[in-house]
């Protein structure tokens, strides 16, 4: 059963940051590509920045490019995402997710295991 767990969410004020973790289970971690998806009250789910399972390719949504960064550690099989310069649309519920390929996905649909989410708030 592979379970994803993430942290890091919380309120911040606008102009700040954070940094979300995604701690998974399982000794495959570095096998497979990753992403942090996020959805706002109201919106679909979408996507937001995916990383290939060795970490040396990374893609972002036009929306965050420049102020969010992902990586990966395959020695503590977790997942991170920086998150700067936030803005309040930003505010949304952010979920890590985990591909069964090595190549990085913008496609919701490549991902099969999703975590709990943490919610993101961000106040202007």
């Amino acid at each position: 059963q592979v379970q994803l767990v993430e942290s890091g969410g919380g309120l911040v004020q606008a102009g700040g940051s954070l940094r979300l973790s995604c701690v998974t289970s399982g000794r495959t971690f570095s096998v497979y590509a990753m992403g942090w998806f996020r959805q706002a009250p109201g919106k679909e789910r979408e996507f937001v920045a995916t990383i290939s399972s060795s970490g040396n390719r990374k893609d972002y949504a036009d929306s965050v490019k420049g102020r969010f960064a992902i990586s990966r550690d395959n020695a503590k099989d977790t997942l991170y995402l920086e998150m700067n310069s936030l803005t309040p649309e930003d505010t949304a519920i952010y979920y890590c997710a985990r591909r069964r390929f090595s190549s990085d996905s913008r496609a919701l649909h490549d991902y099969t295991y999703w975590g709990q989410g943490t919610q993101v708030t961000v106040s202007s």
